[in-house]
């Protein structure tokens, strides 16, 4: 797989912004020129999938008073409009800001090249979310064959940084989700990859959300975890719902037909028992007669 001037990272691909710049078509690569917004798309394969409204009503009205003051990187596309590279939150902003044109650097790319620029720009910034910058290493790593290492170094991060904070990934996705709205930090997510294995997915958010709700800090969450370790694992297992419903509906069933209250109580392999209750010991009786038979308290009396 070609990799060819991947590694450039984004300094090579923006430069200096220059004002007022003509309205001119793009005929090579790296021009720098004055775009209408109208003809500029975004990339369906941008990796950032969150952009937080306050912050761009922010970048707007900056934008609005002092200009776009880095241009956005684009490419040709056979429809006639231009792609963004890097730049979509400043093209949103710019939008937002009222703006007509804005300046953009022209490239010409091919499509895999242009994905891999729009995960790094996005690597590089500060404000992505521990699990869009663990996810964005995911990408990158898994669609490029990269290693964590190779990774790291077109980000400009160290294999460390990048290897901890792909581990979050571990969790499943209402977790990361409480990761993602900032309920949890990252250090909380780290600390509680120890129970990831020993909890199911319910479990595991039960817990996740009391430290949300009770504000614990790192360090509490870490102790949290460790005690939970420790703690007994033979604990009596929760039926399956679905069983749990059927089994429900068994003993009502039962209960109606028989006359009685009758109870189902299963275990995890299918084993379990069914009880049924009766009133007095002619009770019992009529129960036994009804289950094994009219002659089975004569044949017993014979043998006592």
């Amino acid at each position: 797989m070609a990799k060819k001037g991947l590694g450039r990272g984004l300094s090579a691909l923006l430069s200096d912004n220059v004002p007022e710049l003509p309205e001119v078509e793009a005929g090579t690569d790296g021009r720098l020129i004055q775009l209408h917004i109208s003809d500029i798309e975004p990339n369906r394969k941008q990796p950032r999938k969150h952009f937080d409204e306050n912050a761009l009503m922010e970048l707007a009205e900056s934008i609005g008073m002092h200009g776009l003051l880095e241009p956005i990187a684009v490419r040709k596309k056979e429809n006639g409009y231009y792609e963004i590279i890097a730049g979509e939150r400043r093209w949103r902003a710019s939008r937002m800001a009222g703006l007509n044109t804005i300046p953009a650097i022209v490239k010409e790319i091919g499509d895999e090249e242009a994905a891999l620029l729009a995960l790094i720009e996005n690597l590089q910034r500060e404000d992505l979310n521990p699990v869009e910058e663990a996810l964005g290493y995911r990408d990158l790593i898994q669609r490029y064959e990269l290693t964590q290492e190779e990774a790291a170094k077109k980000v400009g991060k160290s294999r460390a940084n990048v290897a901890n904070l792909m581990r979050i990934l571990n969790h499943p996705a209402s977790v990361l989700a409480l990761v993602e709205n900032g309920s949890l930090t990252y250090g909380h997510a780290r600390a509680l990859l120890p129970l990831a294995e020993k909890l199911g997915e319910k479990e595991l958010l039960a817990v996740a959300e009391k430290i949300s709700e009770e504000d614990l800090s790192v360090r509490q969450t870490e102790a949290l975890a460790k005690k939970m370790l420790t703690e007994p694992t033979d604990k009596p297992v929760t039926a399956d719902p679905v069983k749990s419903q059927y089994l429900k509906v068994l003993e009502r069933s039962v209960s109606a037909s028989a006359g009685r209250k009758a109870a189902i109580k299963a275990e995890k392999d299918g084993s379990g028992k069914l009880v049924l209750s009766f009133a007095s010991t002619e009770d019992l009786e009529t129960l036994l007669t009804a289950l094994c038979g009219k002659h089975f308290l004569e044949e017993l009396s014979e043998t006592l």
